[in-house]
């Protein structure tokens, strides 16, 4: 069985505008070897709420002076002081929706995916103006209920600040995780992978975008992901919120 073929490129704002030659015939399924996520974080959340108990049993103590409020754009190596540094992929076929997908690292099996409102090939042209913030609204549920924020079924999607539909989260598909096992030793970069002829016809291809994000808790109604650019580099930036309101 030979290597699988798929194209990678440095992350830059024509990160998915390479101009591929026509379509090898899709590899055969990889057998699977992506592990289980870890369950060390969920061991150290739990010490954190009972410390987060303890502290919040204190008197408040106000400053004389104030920190300085960063702005958004903060460089990426102060995001990384509060967050879970996690793998995001944005995949799809150039002519269907892309989805997210989330790993603890590559070599980990997906611990979520989102099918969003989009073109692949709408998103591709939104990142080639420099700036993406996609918004996954729901309703917020009653306090007893102590579904995860990550674990709702549906939102409804704001692009930009555009409603452009709704994200589904759905279970990791046979194609979402031979696509995983494909570009697990990728850990950043974007390309793309040799389509389902039976889909996409004989010039359908799979672009794929892969990054590190900063998965920040707000609350139990709230959560962030940040992408995280190399150092140095210049390209679009994307934040992707997900909200109970």
């Amino acid at each position: 069985m030979g290597e699988p073929r798929y194209a990678t490129t440095a992350l830059s704002d024509d990160r998915w505008r390479t101009k591929a030659a026509p379509s090898p015939p899709p590899p055969p399924r990889q057998p699977l070897s992506l592990v289980q996520p870890s369950q060390k974080k969920r061991h150290k959340a739990k010490v954190f709420h009972v410390f987060r108990s303890v502290f919040r049993s204190l008197p408040i103590i106000t400053p004389v002076c104030k920190f300085p409020t960063l702005p958004m754009g903060i460089p990426d190596t102060h995001r990384t002081i509060s967050g879970a540094r996690v793998t995001g992929t944005l995949f799809g076929y150039r002519k269907g929706r892309v989805s997210l997908s989330l790993q603890e690292t590559p070599r980990c099996l997906p611990t979520l995916v989102v099918e969003l409102a989009m073109q692949t090939s709408v998103l591709q042209k939104e990142l080639s103006s420099g700036m993406v913030r996609i918004a996954l609204e729901c309703e917020k549920r009653p306090d007893k209920d102590k579904t995860k924020i990550l674990d709702e079924p549906l939102w409804t999607m704001y692009c930009n600040g555009k409603k452009s539909g709704y994200g589904v989260k759905r279970d990791a598909s046979e194609e979402d995780l031979n696509v995983m096992e494909l570009l697990k030793a990728v850990s950043m970069g974007a390309g793309v992978l040799p389509g389902n002829s039976d889909v996409e016809g004989p010039d359908g291809e799979l672009a794929y975008m892969r990054a590190h994000f900063e998965r920040i808790v707000g609350s139990k109604d709230s959560e962030t992901l940040y992408m995280l650019s190399p150092e140095g580099n210049n390209g679009p930036e994307l934040s992707v919120f997900f909200v109970r309101i």
